[in-house]
């Protein structure tokens, strides 16, 4: 309760400064703070404070708050059950995000979006996404973040019924909330009363009524004490439910009273449905009466929404409440409106259920042919429904099994990707290149130039300990690639080639130090440069360049000015040995790109070789290698 008492402390004195603010700058923040408190307590507030917010930031932009803007704006339509507007929302947040937000931000964002989707049975990008953000937290581990991800992957196992892995996702989810070290965020209790409603929606289904009970009461206890009005209804409803269910009438009279008492707006369905459930309840005690009022009551409201197959619900419930009192003649004429809304919603399962029970009714009135008639309609829809469950499960192994293979290829890929950058980094330095480098420091020490000798052993130790050191991990910020690659080229022009130089240059828009790349992947191109192109010019030049191809590719083009593709085969065909120079590292490069082209559903990552030729007399004057590489991630400054 603290905890609560503290928040709306806050509340109220976040009010009152926005009251007494008439500076629309500092206006602006106020709103932004009141906002992320009002999203899960009080929406309607929220929603005008939103409109106010927009309204201020057209004359005031501010691109950190127009981005909470965006997100709060989508948690709301969310609360709302606006879930298409919600979306709109949140696309643009992640577009914003992507470009100036923290990797906090962007998991925290990606994670609502995958809600979102999973309410607009989006199930695939639901996925995408948190496969998205449990990548980027694999750099910035977050225990809270990860709970959030994997009870939204509770959620989808719950939406495909495999119940097992839905209750182990939640309750490792559950326990992780849980083992936060300091108080809770309200974003994080908002998490928890979804777990306990996922959970209690679970053991409903599998009839552990105890269970969903228990689940739902955790549910409603946290929102009464952190002061979470938007689903307050909901829970008042789903724990009435579950004492029904559990034959504890009074207790689900005491819940279902209290759910009916809630104003906010946005309970409507669950204020219908708690009216329903509390006519039922009524009905089991005798109440007959005030049964029959409730149920008009909820009758109303569903017509309103057209909802049919609550309406069905009513008129059965009607039907069997008149029969009860003796009334036949109203029995009958709701058995046949629940017949009727079963038709026009050609559903078997209800169809069958109606049909069982005027037959049973027609029975006991002694009207054998009528129950005949009854009976016999009931056994085709059952038999109907039997066949579309079949079917339907069927469908669901078949969707469940194509989830399974796409996350188990999408794995194989990864491991298949790693095995290949560990070939790859083995084969990476050519024998000759270190040889060559270690003789020249040893002519150095022996030369006396001890100076120089120590300055290139430090800088030749440095590239040995970087290709060490990147040979377990999977990527790198294109500021290291491009280190490591100054330092290859450094020691081949001090200690291998006198007559080389080198130039690297890196567009403006690209952001080096935040943007991270497969690791070693332009080395084995450079090598080949150097190796092929450049051994035998005096004048040799090797030139590097990287460029924002898109927003999730970088080109980088390794230009020479040596003899060319062509050349270097003549030079093969006269010496057996000058094969030996090949870089291994260049095929296997490109093996990597082709895996990580799937991995990454980027089509776009390939290696095109260019040969350069002079206009006039068409002689070889280099070649030009342009790798479309990946942007696996991107850091936190």
């Amino acid at each position: 309760m603290a905890v609560s008492a503290l928040g709306t402390n806050h509340i109220i004195e976040l009010e009152q400064k926005l009251e007494q603010q008439k500076d629309f700058k500092q206006r602006i923040v106020l709103l932004d703070q009141l906002t992320a408190f009002l999203v899960y307590t009080n929406v309607r507030r929220a929603q005008q404070l939103l409109s106010e917010l927009q309204a201020i930031l057209k004359y005031y932009p501010n691109e950190d708050i127009e981005l909470n803007y965006h997100i709060n704006t989508a948690l709301v339509e969310n609360q709302l059950y606006n879930y298409r507007l919600a979306e709109i929302h949140l696309l643009e947040a992640i577009k914003m995000i992507e470009d100036m937000g923290t990797v906090r931000q962007q998991v925290d964002v990606y994670i609502d979006y995958a809600g979102i989707c999973i309410n607009l049975n989006k199930m695939a990008v639901a996925e995408d996404y948190l496969q998205k953000a449990s990548k980027l937290l694999k750099a910035f581990p977050d225990n809270q973040l990860e709970a959030r991800i994997i009870c939204r992957e509770g959620f989808l196992r719950l939406h495909y019924n495999e119940y097992v892995k839905a209750i182990e996702l939640l309750l490792t989810a559950e326990k992780k909330i849980n083992q936060a070290p300091s108080h809770l965020q309200l974003k994080d209790s908002y998490f928890l009363t979804m777990i306990y409603s996922g959970l209690g929606n679970i053991y409903e289904g599998i009839d552990e009524t105890d269970k969903s009970v228990q689940a739902y009461q955790k549910a409603l206890d946290i929102c009464l004490s952190m002061g979470m009005r938007t689903r307050l209804s909901w829970h008042y409803m789903n724990l009435g439910a579950g004492f029904i269910a559990l034959q504890d009438y009074e207790s689900a009279e005491k819940y279902l009273t209290q759910g009916l008492k809630i104003t906010d707006d946005i309970s409507q369905s669950a204020r219908v449905g708690a009216n329903a459930n509390l006519g039922y309840c009524y009905f089991k005690k005798g109440q007959y009466q005030e049964a029959l009022q409730l149920y008009n009551k909820a009758e109303q409201l569903y017509k309103e929404k057209k909802s049919d197959s609550n309406l069905f619900n009513i008129e059965r419930w009607k039907a069997e409440l008149f029969k009860t009192m003796g009334k036949h003649k109203k029995a009958q004429k709701h058995y046949i409106q629940a017949y009727k809304y079963a038709v026009s919603l050609d559903n078997n399962q209800l169809l069958s259920r109606i049909c069982k029970d005027i037959s049973e009714y027609y029975a006991e009135l002694g009207e054998f042919e009528n129950a005949y008639e009854y009976q016999k309609i009931h056994s085709v829809a059952a038999k109907r429904y039997a066949s579309e469950v079949n079917s339907r499960r069927v469908i669901e192994l078949e969707i469940k099994y194509d989830a399974a293979q796409k996350r188990q290829e999408a794995e194989l890929l990864e491991l298949k990707a790693t095995r290949l950058q560990l070939k790859a980094l083995r084969a990476q330095m050519n024998p000759h290149f270190m040889y060559n480098a270690l003789n020249s420091i040893q002519s150095y020490i022996m030369s006396n130039q001890a100076d120089s000798a120590a300055q290139f052993l430090a800088r030749f130790a440095k590239l040995m300990r970087q290709s060490l050191e990147y040979s377990d991990m999977e990527s790198i910020t294109l500021e290291r690639e491009i280190e490591f690659l100054r330092d290859y080229l450094f020691i081949n022009q001090k200690l291998r080639f006198d007559n080389l130089e080198y130039q690297i240059q890196i567009s403006d828009d690209l952001e080096e130090d935040i943007l991270c790349v497969p690791t070693m992947i332009i080395q084995p191109y450079v090598e080949n440069a150097i190796e092929h192109g450049l051994r035998t010019r005096k004048d040799g030049l090797v030139r590097i360049e990287f460029t924002l191809f898109d927003e999730e590719t970088i080109l980088c083009i390794v230009e020479d000015n040596g003899i060319g593709r062509e050349g270097v085969r003549q030079l093969q065909e006269l010496d057996k040995n000058y094969q030996n120079h090949k870089s291994r590292g260049t095929s296997i490069t490109e093996k990597r790109l082709e895996l990580l082209q799937d991995v990454h559903h980027n089509d776009q990552l390939s290696v095109a070789t260019i040969d350069l030729k002079e206009e006039a007399s068409h002689q070889a004057r280099g070649t030009r290698v342009e790798i479309k590489i990946p942007v696996i991630d991107v850091k936190i400054k």
